[in-house]
């Protein structure tokens, strides 16, 4: 019997040793990514045996742990039935190794608007390179500006609270529905930063908050930025936080995932533009019914 739970910060603990047991590098296999946005997607959490098993309004994502990967498969077959299963991502080789078993009972289908953006952290650390002197360039006017970084503590994070509230309703970007619920998990995750072991630093210029951003360890070689966020008015400022927070929090990865576009243009472009080493892809695989 599988229970399903709502997402609470106290099931960080066991949820993040079954997902050390797969190693995946999707975002989607972060507890904190989970919290977040467990609300806006009606995201449940279930433990069977070695398997963390997440559950969205869409279908599954395909469970990190360990064990039997038939028994696991079978026993969210039987779940679902009559409906079929249906896994809303899974990485190469997790499609590839459900091929091979059920060569005749899935579909596969993928979409590049949720592949993950993975980069090498030197280069963003350093954005070294002709390809990136475009970026370099906007740092430059940025650190002609009287700013500061500084980590998010306790002492500070109440000024991002204040700052995600104002890039909310930006004039120059306006309200929408998308916007409205990218800011609802932003704050949630911030309302529990702490307990969740997030990781964050923050962007002073002329002694106000103008950008922050936050994350955590995603898999052994790689940190997820699960949010970033800067105010139009000074330029270079999301350069700056992204540079000066790698340089700060990210010394021991080798990679930086900074999740996916949503086929949104503007941040596709935005996103490009620092030049990923490679996309994590995700495939949607739909299983036959059960008869």
């Amino acid at each position: 019997m599988i229970e399903f739970k709502e997402v609470e910060v106290k099931d960080k603990e066991w949820a993040d040793e079954l997902l050390r047991f797969s190693d995946f590098r999707g975002c989607e296999y972060s507890f904190g990514n989970n919290f977040m946005w467990s609300r806006v997607y009606d995201i449940k959490i279930a433990r069977y045996k070695d398997f963390y098993i997440i559950k969205n309004k869409y279908g599954f994502v395909f469970p990190a742990g360990r064990g039997d990967t038939g028994e696991i498969v079978g026993v969210l077959r039987e779940l679902c039935a009559p409906e079929p299963l249906f896994f809303t991502s899974a990485d190469r080789n997790t499609m590839e190794k459900l091929r091979d078993m059920y060569p005749d009972e899935i579909r596969v289908s993928t979409s590049r608007d949720y592949y993950d953006y993975i980069y090498e952290r030197e280069s963003l650390s350093t954005l070294s390179g002709k390809k990136l002197h475009a970026k370099r360039n906007h740092l430059n006017r940025f650190y002609e500006s009287d700013w500061a970084f500084e980590p998010i503590t306790p002492e500070n994070i109440g000024e991002c609270f204040k700052m995600s509230r104002r890039w909310r309703y930006e004039r120059e970007q306006g309200v929408s529905e998308e916007r409205d619920k990218e800011f609802e998990a932003v704050m949630r995750g911030m309302e529990n930063f702490f307990e969740l072991g997030f990781v964050g630093g923050l962007l002073r210029v002329d002694g106000e908050v103008e950008a922050f951003t936050f994350g955590e360890r995603l898999c052994g070689d790689t940190f997820v930025v699960h949010a970033e966020k800067a105010l139009t008015r000074v330029h270079g400022a999301y350069a700056a936080i992204n540079r000066e927070f790698v340089n700060y929090a990210c010394a021991e990865y080798k990679y930086i995932n900074r999740e996916e576009d949503m086929g949104v243009a503007n941040l596709r472009k935005a996103k490009l533009s620092y030049h990923p080493v490679f996309m994590a892809e995700k495939f949607r695989i739909l299983f036959k019914r059960v008869v």
